[in-house]
Protein backbone atom coordinates (compact mmCIF):
# COMPACT_ATOMS: atom_id res chain seq x y z
CA UNK A 1 0.00 0.00 0.00
CA UNK A 2 1.42 3.21 -1.09
CA UNK A 3 2.47 5.67 1.81
CA UNK A 4 0.42 8.09 0.65
CA UNK A 5 -2.92 6.34 1.61
CA UNK A 6 -1.02 5.16 4.46
CA UNK A 7 -0.85 8.44 5.58
CA UNK A 8 -4.63 9.98 4.97
CA UNK A 9 -5.39 7.12 6.59
CA UNK A 10 -3.01 7.84 9.87
CA UNK A 11 -4.57 11.71 9.84
CA UNK A 12 -8.25 10.57 9.25
CA UNK A 13 -8.01 8.28 12.72
CA UNK A 14 -6.49 11.19 14.43
CA UNK A 15 -8.71 14.03 12.78
CA UNK A 16 -11.83 12.19 12.59
CA UNK A 17 -11.45 9.48 14.40
CA UNK A 18 -10.77 10.64 17.82
CA UNK A 19 -10.30 14.45 17.10
CA UNK A 20 -7.42 15.14 18.98
CA UNK A 21 -7.37 18.19 20.86
CA UNK A 22 -4.62 20.66 21.54
CA UNK A 23 -2.59 19.92 24.54
CA UNK A 24 -4.58 16.05 25.28
CA UNK A 25 -2.61 12.59 25.81
CA UNK A 26 -3.35 9.88 23.71
CA UNK A 27 -3.18 6.29 24.15
CA UNK A 28 -3.07 3.91 21.39
CA UNK A 29 -3.62 0.17 21.69
CA UNK A 30 -2.36 -1.62 19.09
CA UNK A 31 -0.63 -5.27 18.05
CA UNK A 32 2.82 -6.01 16.79
CA UNK A 33 1.66 -6.07 13.24
CA UNK A 34 2.23 -2.77 11.92
CA UNK A 35 4.54 -0.70 13.68
CA UNK A 36 5.49 1.53 10.78
CA UNK A 37 1.87 2.40 10.37
CA UNK A 38 1.28 3.29 14.11
CA UNK A 39 4.40 5.51 14.12
CA UNK A 40 2.71 7.29 11.40
CA UNK A 41 -0.53 7.81 13.89
CA UNK A 42 1.62 8.81 16.99
CA UNK A 43 3.20 11.46 14.23
CA UNK A 44 -0.52 12.62 13.29
CA UNK A 45 -1.20 13.19 17.08
CA UNK A 46 1.51 15.63 17.79
CA UNK A 47 0.83 16.92 14.69
CA UNK A 48 -2.37 17.65 15.95
CA UNK A 49 -0.82 18.76 19.32
CA UNK A 50 -0.98 16.17 21.44
CA UNK A 51 0.63 16.78 24.23
CA UNK A 52 1.87 13.22 25.09
CA UNK A 53 1.33 9.90 23.05
CA UNK A 54 1.57 6.78 24.97
CA UNK A 55 1.33 3.02 22.67
CA UNK A 56 0.84 -0.16 24.80
CA UNK A 57 1.40 -2.96 22.53
CA UNK A 58 -0.30 -6.52 22.27
CA UNK A 59 0.33 -9.88 21.27
CA UNK A 60 -1.99 -13.16 21.38
CA UNK A 61 0.84 -15.51 21.92
CA UNK A 62 1.93 -13.09 25.64
CA UNK A 63 -1.56 -13.53 26.16
CA UNK A 64 -1.94 -17.13 26.28
CA UNK A 65 1.03 -17.77 28.03
CA UNK A 66 -0.21 -15.36 30.90
CA UNK A 67 -3.68 -17.00 31.12
CA UNK A 68 -1.92 -20.67 30.94
CA UNK A 69 0.53 -20.10 33.99
CA UNK A 70 -1.07 -17.41 36.37
CA UNK A 71 -3.34 -18.85 38.56
CA UNK A 72 -7.25 -17.33 38.59
CA UNK A 73 -6.48 -14.83 41.42
CA UNK A 74 -3.09 -13.50 39.93
CA UNK A 75 -4.81 -12.89 36.51
CA UNK A 76 -7.94 -11.53 38.65
CA UNK A 77 -6.03 -9.20 40.87
CA UNK A 78 -6.36 -5.52 40.37
CA UNK A 79 -2.58 -4.20 41.61
CA UNK A 80 -2.74 -0.25 42.90
CA UNK A 81 -0.42 0.50 40.23
CA UNK A 82 -3.18 -0.27 37.87
CA UNK A 83 -5.34 1.32 39.72
CA UNK A 84 -3.62 4.74 39.82
CA UNK A 85 -3.44 4.44 36.47
CA UNK A 86 -7.21 4.38 35.94
CA UNK A 87 -7.45 6.51 37.96
CA UNK A 88 -4.86 8.95 36.05
CA UNK A 89 -6.99 8.39 32.94
CA UNK A 90 -9.94 9.17 34.78
CA UNK A 91 -8.32 12.73 35.92
CA UNK A 92 -7.07 13.59 32.45
CA UNK A 93 -9.28 11.74 30.01
CA UNK A 94 -6.60 11.12 26.76
CA UNK A 95 -8.28 9.93 23.87
CA UNK A 96 -7.87 6.49 22.88
CA UNK A 97 -7.26 5.16 19.93
CA UNK A 98 -7.47 1.07 19.37
CA UNK A 99 -5.40 -0.26 16.05
CA UNK A 100 -7.38 -3.84 16.02
CA UNK A 101 -4.91 -6.52 13.35
CA UNK A 102 -5.52 -10.41 15.48
CA UNK A 103 -5.75 -13.08 14.39
CA UNK A 104 -9.53 -14.50 14.39
CA UNK A 105 -8.28 -17.72 15.70
CA UNK A 106 -5.20 -16.34 17.91
CA UNK A 107 -6.62 -17.97 21.01
CA UNK A 108 -8.03 -20.83 19.93
CA UNK A 109 -7.18 -23.57 22.63
CA UNK A 110 -6.98 -20.87 25.74
CA UNK A 111 -8.58 -21.78 28.96
CA UNK A 112 -11.54 -19.43 28.56
CA UNK A 113 -13.20 -20.26 31.89
CA UNK A 114 -10.25 -19.55 33.69
CA UNK A 115 -10.26 -16.19 31.87
CA UNK A 116 -13.76 -15.49 32.51
CA UNK A 117 -13.36 -16.07 36.45
CA UNK A 118 -10.26 -13.83 36.56
CA UNK A 119 -12.41 -11.23 34.65
CA UNK A 120 -15.38 -11.39 36.82
CA UNK A 121 -12.69 -10.74 39.58
CA UNK A 122 -11.50 -8.08 38.35
CA UNK A 123 -14.63 -6.01 36.53
CA UNK A 124 -15.82 -4.84 39.71
CA UNK A 125 -12.87 -3.17 40.50
CA UNK A 126 -12.41 -1.84 37.25
CA UNK A 127 -16.11 -0.77 36.52
CA UNK A 128 -16.02 2.41 38.50
CA UNK A 129 -13.43 3.95 37.07
CA UNK A 130 -14.85 3.15 33.56
CA UNK A 131 -18.15 4.60 34.72
CA UNK A 132 -16.63 7.29 35.66
CA UNK A 133 -14.98 7.75 31.73
CA UNK A 134 -18.55 7.53 29.82
CA UNK A 135 -19.39 10.01 27.67
CA UNK A 136 -16.43 11.56 28.54
CA UNK A 137 -13.82 10.28 26.50
CA UNK A 138 -13.25 10.51 22.53
CA UNK A 139 -12.33 6.69 21.26
CA UNK A 140 -11.93 5.29 17.99
CA UNK A 141 -11.41 1.69 16.93
CA UNK A 142 -9.45 1.03 12.97
CA UNK A 143 -7.81 -1.45 11.59
CA UNK A 144 -4.91 -2.51 10.21
CA UNK A 145 -3.78 -6.10 8.85
CA UNK A 146 -2.08 -8.76 10.52
CA UNK A 147 -0.54 -11.59 8.75
CA UNK A 148 -2.88 -14.42 10.18
CA UNK A 149 -5.72 -12.23 9.92
CA UNK A 150 -5.03 -11.43 6.32
CA UNK A 151 -4.36 -15.35 5.38
CA UNK A 152 -7.85 -16.00 7.53
CA UNK A 153 -9.11 -13.55 4.60
CA UNK A 154 -7.28 -14.93 1.91
CA UNK A 155 -6.17 -18.37 2.01
CA UNK A 156 -4.66 -19.77 -0.79
CA UNK A 157 -2.05 -16.74 -1.94
CA UNK A 158 1.35 -15.56 -0.63
CA UNK A 159 1.21 -13.66 2.46
CA UNK A 160 2.42 -10.91 0.85
CA UNK A 161 -0.56 -10.98 -1.38
CA UNK A 162 -3.05 -11.56 1.28
CA UNK A 163 -1.87 -8.52 3.02
CA UNK A 164 -2.05 -6.22 0.50
CA UNK A 165 -5.52 -7.37 -0.27
CA UNK A 166 -6.62 -6.60 3.04
CA UNK A 167 -5.14 -3.27 3.09
CA UNK A 168 -7.16 -2.55 -0.25
CA UNK A 169 -10.48 -3.77 1.87
CA UNK A 170 -9.41 -1.46 4.76
CA UNK A 171 -8.56 1.76 3.34
CA UNK A 172 -11.99 1.04 0.55
CA UNK A 173 -14.43 0.20 3.67
CA UNK A 174 -13.03 2.95 5.30
CA UNK A 175 -13.49 6.09 2.47
CA UNK A 176 -10.20 6.61 2.94
CA UNK A 177 -9.49 6.79 -1.58
CA UNK A 178 -9.73 10.42 -2.51
CA UNK A 179 -10.70 12.78 0.18
CA UNK A 180 -11.59 10.90 3.03
CA UNK A 181 -12.38 14.21 5.40
CA UNK A 182 -14.61 15.05 2.93
CA UNK A 183 -16.18 11.73 2.30
CA UNK A 184 -16.55 10.89 6.13
CA UNK A 185 -18.74 14.87 6.07
CA UNK A 186 -21.11 13.37 3.89
CA UNK A 187 -21.40 9.67 5.32
CA UNK A 188 -21.93 11.40 8.58
CA UNK A 189 -24.69 13.90 7.47
CA UNK A 190 -26.44 10.26 6.02
CA UNK A 191 -26.35 8.49 8.65
CA UNK A 192 -27.56 11.43 10.93
CA UNK A 193 -30.26 12.15 8.52
CA UNK A 194 -31.13 8.11 8.68
CA UNK A 195 -31.31 8.81 12.36
CA UNK A 196 -33.55 12.13 12.61
CA UNK A 197 -36.40 9.57 10.53
CA UNK A 198 -36.02 6.93 12.73
CA UNK A 199 -36.59 9.12 15.62
CA UNK A 200 -39.72 11.07 13.96
CA UNK A 201 -41.30 7.86 14.26
CA UNK A 202 -41.91 7.03 18.02
CA UNK A 203 -40.92 3.47 18.25
CA UNK A 204 -42.04 1.70 20.70
CA UNK A 205 -40.95 -1.94 19.43
CA UNK A 206 -38.81 -3.53 16.51
CA UNK A 207 -39.93 -6.71 14.81
CA UNK A 208 -37.37 -8.44 13.04
CA UNK A 209 -38.20 -11.64 10.64
CA UNK A 210 -36.17 -13.56 7.83
CA UNK A 211 -36.27 -16.90 6.14
CA UNK A 212 -34.03 -18.34 8.22
CA UNK A 213 -36.25 -18.36 11.26
CA UNK A 214 -35.72 -15.53 12.92
CA UNK A 215 -38.75 -14.20 14.68
CA UNK A 216 -37.65 -11.72 16.92
CA UNK A 217 -39.35 -8.62 18.87
CA UNK A 218 -37.55 -6.02 21.07
CA UNK A 219 -39.15 -3.24 23.13
CA UNK A 220 -37.40 0.62 22.97
CA UNK A 221 -36.89 2.53 25.64
CA UNK A 222 -39.32 5.47 25.51
CA UNK A 223 -36.39 8.20 26.22
CA UNK A 224 -33.96 6.42 23.56
CA UNK A 225 -32.95 7.80 19.78
CA UNK A 226 -31.02 6.34 17.41
CA UNK A 227 -27.41 6.94 16.94
CA UNK A 228 -24.90 6.57 14.22
CA UNK A 229 -21.81 8.14 12.45
CA UNK A 230 -20.23 11.11 14.55
CA UNK A 231 -20.83 11.46 18.10
CA UNK A 232 -20.21 14.38 20.69
CA UNK A 233 -18.63 13.90 23.87
CA UNK A 234 -19.55 15.63 26.97
CA UNK A 235 -17.06 17.84 26.64
CA UNK A 236 -18.57 18.94 23.56
CA UNK A 237 -15.79 17.22 20.81
CA UNK A 238 -17.06 15.52 18.02
CA UNK A 239 -15.37 11.83 17.37
CA UNK A 240 -16.55 8.45 15.35
CA UNK A 241 -15.51 5.40 17.51
CA UNK A 242 -15.67 3.44 14.41
CA UNK A 243 -13.91 3.50 11.23
CA UNK A 244 -15.79 2.26 9.15
CA UNK A 245 -19.10 2.53 10.16
CA UNK A 246 -22.46 1.89 8.77
CA UNK A 247 -25.16 1.66 11.52
CA UNK A 248 -27.86 3.04 13.03
CA UNK A 249 -27.98 1.84 16.17
CA UNK A 250 -30.08 2.05 19.34
CA UNK A 251 -30.27 0.51 22.89
CA UNK A 252 -33.46 -1.32 23.38
CA UNK A 253 -35.27 -2.15 27.17
CA UNK A 254 -33.87 -4.74 29.35
CA UNK A 255 -36.38 -7.31 29.59
CA UNK A 256 -37.98 -6.65 26.55
CA UNK A 257 -37.26 -9.50 24.09
CA UNK A 258 -39.14 -12.22 22.69
CA UNK A 259 -38.80 -14.94 20.19
CA UNK A 260 -35.46 -16.48 18.01
CA UNK A 261 -32.88 -15.12 16.36
CA UNK A 262 -30.30 -16.67 14.18
CA UNK A 263 -26.77 -15.24 13.09
CA UNK A 264 -25.45 -15.15 9.67
CA UNK A 265 -22.00 -14.35 10.49
CA UNK A 266 -19.29 -16.17 12.80
CA UNK A 267 -18.93 -14.05 15.98
CA UNK A 268 -14.89 -14.06 17.06
CA UNK A 269 -14.82 -13.95 20.61
CA UNK A 270 -11.81 -13.93 22.94
CA UNK A 271 -10.00 -14.61 20.02
CA UNK A 272 -11.81 -17.76 18.78
CA UNK A 273 -14.79 -18.34 16.32
CA UNK A 274 -18.45 -19.45 17.32
CA UNK A 275 -20.26 -20.25 14.09
CA UNK A 276 -23.95 -20.80 12.94
CA UNK A 277 -25.62 -20.05 16.37
CA UNK A 278 -29.13 -18.86 17.34
CA UNK A 279 -30.44 -17.49 20.73
CA UNK A 280 -33.69 -17.67 22.08
CA UNK A 281 -35.20 -15.03 24.23
CA UNK A 282 -38.15 -14.77 27.36
CA UNK A 283 -38.63 -11.66 29.06
CA UNK A 284 -35.38 -10.01 27.69
CA UNK A 285 -33.31 -13.06 28.39
CA UNK A 286 -31.39 -15.25 26.69
CA UNK A 287 -32.90 -18.66 27.60
CA UNK A 288 -31.09 -20.65 25.32
CA UNK A 289 -28.12 -20.53 23.08
CA UNK A 290 -27.01 -22.89 20.66
CA UNK A 291 -24.09 -23.11 17.97
CA UNK A 292 -22.92 -25.68 15.51
CA UNK A 293 -19.14 -24.36 16.63
CA UNK A 294 -18.32 -23.03 19.91
CA UNK A 295 -21.42 -23.38 22.00
CA UNK A 296 -19.75 -24.01 25.18
CA UNK A 297 -17.82 -20.00 24.28
CA UNK A 298 -21.44 -19.24 24.02
CA UNK A 299 -22.99 -20.21 27.06
CA UNK A 300 -19.51 -18.63 28.42
CA UNK A 301 -20.22 -15.47 27.22
CA UNK A 302 -23.59 -14.64 28.14
CA UNK A 303 -22.90 -16.50 31.90
CA UNK A 304 -19.96 -13.35 32.41
CA UNK A 305 -22.81 -11.55 34.79
CA UNK A 306 -26.49 -11.46 35.09
CA UNK A 307 -27.03 -8.40 32.16
CA UNK A 308 -24.85 -10.30 29.95
CA UNK A 309 -27.64 -12.04 28.47
CA UNK A 310 -29.80 -9.31 28.02
CA UNK A 311 -30.00 -6.82 24.71
CA UNK A 312 -27.95 -3.86 24.81
CA UNK A 313 -27.76 -2.88 21.33
CA UNK A 314 -30.01 -2.93 18.18
CA UNK A 315 -28.20 -1.70 15.15
CA UNK A 316 -29.48 -1.13 11.43
CA UNK A 317 -27.34 -1.52 8.62
CA UNK A 318 -28.27 -1.94 5.14
CA UNK A 319 -27.21 -4.85 2.45
CA UNK A 320 -26.17 -2.38 0.14
CA UNK A 321 -23.26 -1.29 2.70
CA UNK A 322 -19.76 -1.35 1.20
CA UNK A 323 -18.87 -4.20 3.10
CA UNK A 324 -21.67 -6.34 2.56
CA UNK A 325 -21.25 -5.52 -1.26
CA UNK A 326 -17.73 -5.89 -0.99
CA UNK A 327 -18.60 -10.00 -0.43
CA UNK A 328 -15.85 -10.52 2.00
CA UNK A 329 -16.03 -12.25 5.00
CA UNK A 330 -13.61 -10.39 8.12
CA UNK A 331 -14.05 -12.44 10.48
CA UNK A 332 -13.67 -9.59 12.33
CA UNK A 333 -16.30 -7.91 14.33
CA UNK A 334 -15.81 -3.96 13.30
CA UNK A 335 -16.41 -4.93 9.80
CA UNK A 336 -18.92 -7.73 9.58
CA UNK A 337 -21.05 -5.50 12.30
CA UNK A 338 -21.22 -2.92 9.55
CA UNK A 339 -21.98 -5.65 6.98
CA UNK A 340 -25.13 -6.28 8.21
CA UNK A 341 -27.99 -5.87 10.90
CA UNK A 342 -26.70 -7.11 14.27
CA UNK A 343 -27.67 -7.10 18.04
CA UNK A 344 -25.24 -6.96 20.72
CA UNK A 345 -25.85 -8.93 24.44
CA UNK A 346 -24.37 -7.23 27.12
CA UNK A 347 -24.35 -3.45 28.35
CA UNK A 348 -25.95 -0.74 26.41
CA UNK A 349 -25.63 3.06 25.26
CA UNK A 350 -26.49 5.37 27.45
CA UNK A 351 -25.55 8.19 25.08
CA UNK A 352 -28.33 6.85 23.44
CA UNK A 353 -30.38 8.40 25.56
CA UNK A 354 -32.15 11.75 24.99
CA UNK A 355 -30.26 14.31 26.69
CA UNK A 356 -27.67 12.13 28.29
CA UNK A 357 -25.45 14.80 28.96
CA UNK A 358 -27.61 15.73 31.84
CA UNK A 359 -28.25 12.73 33.20
CA UNK A 360 -26.77 10.45 35.18
CA UNK A 361 -25.80 7.17 34.85
CA UNK A 362 -27.61 6.04 37.20
CA UNK A 363 -31.06 7.33 35.50
CA UNK A 364 -29.59 6.32 32.53
CA UNK A 365 -29.98 2.41 33.45
CA UNK A 366 -32.97 3.26 35.29
CA UNK A 367 -34.80 3.83 32.28
CA UNK A 368 -33.91 0.18 30.63
CA UNK A 369 -30.15 0.66 29.64
CA UNK A 370 -28.80 -2.84 30.19
CA UNK A 371 -26.17 -3.16 32.49
CA UNK A 372 -22.78 -5.49 31.95
CA UNK A 373 -19.30 -6.38 31.74
CA UNK A 374 -19.43 -7.47 28.20
CA UNK A 375 -20.91 -5.97 24.82
CA UNK A 376 -20.97 -8.55 22.01
CA UNK A 377 -22.21 -7.88 18.52
CA UNK A 378 -23.82 -10.47 16.64
CA UNK A 379 -24.35 -10.51 12.75
CA UNK A 380 -28.05 -10.76 12.05
CA UNK A 381 -28.75 -9.20 8.75
CA UNK A 382 -29.76 -11.41 5.31
CA UNK A 383 -31.03 -10.72 2.13
CA UNK A 384 -34.35 -11.98 2.86
CA UNK A 385 -34.41 -9.68 6.66
CA UNK A 386 -37.55 -7.61 7.33
CA UNK A 387 -38.13 -5.16 9.98
CA UNK A 388 -41.21 -3.20 11.49
CA UNK A 389 -41.68 -0.63 13.69
CA UNK A 390 -44.18 -0.60 15.92
CA UNK A 391 -45.16 2.76 16.65
CA UNK A 392 -46.27 4.75 19.81
CA UNK A 393 -49.83 5.77 17.71
CA UNK A 394 -50.15 2.72 16.94
CA UNK A 395 -48.99 2.40 13.24
CA UNK A 396 -46.65 -0.41 11.73
CA UNK A 397 -43.95 1.46 9.69
CA UNK A 398 -41.66 -0.88 7.53
CA UNK A 399 -38.15 -0.27 8.32
CA UNK A 400 -36.43 -2.60 6.44
CA UNK A 401 -37.24 -5.14 3.32
CA UNK A 402 -35.29 -7.85 1.89
CA UNK A 403 -32.10 -6.53 3.96
CA UNK A 404 -32.15 -2.77 2.50
CA UNK A 405 -33.98 0.28 4.15
CA UNK A 406 -37.44 0.51 3.19
CA UNK A 407 -37.19 4.29 3.10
Amino acid sequence: MKKTVLRQYAKLIVQVGVNVQKGQDVMIYADLDQPEFVQMVVDEAYKAKAAKVIVEWNYQPLSKLHVRYQSVKTLGTVTEWQKARRQHMVDTVPARIHLISEDPDGLKGMNIKKLAKARQMSYPILKPYADQLEGKQQWCIAAVPGAAWAKKMFPGVRTSVAMEKLWEAIIETSRVNEDPIKAWQEHNDNLHARCEYLNSLGITELHYTADNGTDLTVGMIPEAVFCGGKEISSQGIGFNPNIPTEECFISPMKGKAEGIVYSTKPLSYQGQLIENFSFRFENGKVVEAKAEVGEELLNTMISMDEGAAYLGECALVPQKSPICQSGLLFYNTLFDENAACHLAVGMGFPDTIRDHHNKTLEECRAMGINDSMIHEDFMIGCDSMNIDAKTADGKTVPIFRNGNWAF
